[in-house]
């Protein structure tokens, strides 16, 4: 158990670090005013309206890098530095999250697939969240039938990897698309659009980090399973 426990410190720790990469970027291109004095809310009514997008909502909400879509309502939800900034950052953001929009509207598959997973993902974080207290304090009970909780917790890890791996391919494609449409429209300049991909990369890669720790974690509960079953 030492050694899972090592596992989720590293890439806690490599998650912080490159979370606090993001930060630090987000507040440097957010002291950059836009050329085109674009809110980031007005990005996204755009961004909406050029993809004939008219029934989804641009709202405001509290928090910092809180952004979403929420594909339920139909809602794109804007941090407030997002919302009302008027910068490379912003921009970026905003159109990443329309470009959700955009995918819920076109079909995207895999969209449409990580939504089906978010219910299964609920219920398996709960039933881990159940097991592994039950190891911690169901004493030699609970050790009675090991195998089969490592079992259920080698189930649980399996669906957190796969919802992990199908975010990638859904983050990455909204903001290809996110980056092209400002390109397009000549929302941004060369070097805003490079401060918009720079931003857009290095939130890819908490996503990319979060991908490679659930897979680490599987592998180490497969491991775990497979070496009692020989014991």
């Amino acid at each position: 158990m030492i050694i899972y426990y090592v596992i989720i410190g590293f890439f806690m720790l490599l998650s912080w670090i490159v979370s606090s990469r993001l930060k630090n970027k987000f507040k440097k291109y957010s002291q950059i005013q836009l050329a085109k004095d674009l809110t980031g809310a007005d990005v996204a009514r755009l961004m909406l309206a050029d993809n004939g997008i008219h029934d989804v909502k641009v709202t405001c909400v509290s928090g910092e890098l809180t952004d979403h879509y929420n594909p339920a309502n139909k809602t794109v939800n804007l941090s407030e530095g997002v919302y009302a900034g008027r910068n490379a950052a912003a921009t970026a953001v905003a159109a990443h999250e329309c470009g959700h929009a955009v995918q819920h509207a076109t079909a995207y598959s895999m969209l449409g697939f990580r939504s089906a997973m978010v219910p299964i993902q609920n219920i398996s974080g709960t039933i881990q969240q159940f097991v592994m207290l039950a190891l911690f304090f169901g004493g030699a009970f609970v050790y009675n039938a090991l195998p089969t909780a490592i079992l259920l917790i080698v189930g649980c890890n399996l669906v957190f990897t796969a919802f992990a791996f199908v975010t990638l391919p859904v983050e990455y494609d909204a903001s290809k698309r996110a980056l092209a449409w400002i390109e397009q429209r000549g929302i941004v300049n060369s070097s805003e659009h490079a401060m918009a991909k720079d931003a857009l990369d290095t939130a890819a890669q908490t996503y990319l980090v979060a991908a490679i720790g659930a897979l680490a974690s599987l592998l180490f509960w497969v491991m775990m399973f497979l070496g009692g079953s020989r014991d």
